[in-house]
């Protein structure tokens, strides 16, 4: 389980195992759905940590990347592309361990909640 949070990319199942991995104790890690406030209304991914809109980047990115420097960021969205530029700005600036969920909501088959 461990390697899947040292992956740049994990996929929708891998994103399941890995909530499933963490409701049991088992790995730790923090999701971060990156979409707007109206599309998180509309469902989300059970397990998701905080709701951080790519609109607003400026004001929450800085502070996320410091406050996470010692764990892992796993980001969503809708398909994996906003996540995907999230993950990589992380990723470009030194963070040690951010990881895209490729697919997004769109690919996800596990349990979502409105």
């Amino acid at each position: 389980m461990q390697q899947l949070l040292e992956k740049r990319d994990i996929d929708s199942q891998e994103l399941e195992n890995l909530l499933k991995a963490r409701e049991e104790g088992k790995i730790d890690f923090v999701l971060v759905d990156v979409r707007e406030d109206m599309e998180y209304k509309m469902g989300h991914i059970k397990g998701v940590d905080m709701l951080k809109p790519t609109t607003s980047f400026q004001q929450w990115g800085e502070e996320l990347f410091k406050n996470t420097q010692d764990k892992t960021v796993i980001f969503t969205c809708r398909t994996g592309s906003r996540s995907g530029q999230v993950a990589s700005i992380f990723t470009q600036n030194g963070h040690k361990s951010a990881v895209n969920h490729y697919g997004g909501i769109m690919s996800y088959r596990g349990e979502t909640e409105k």
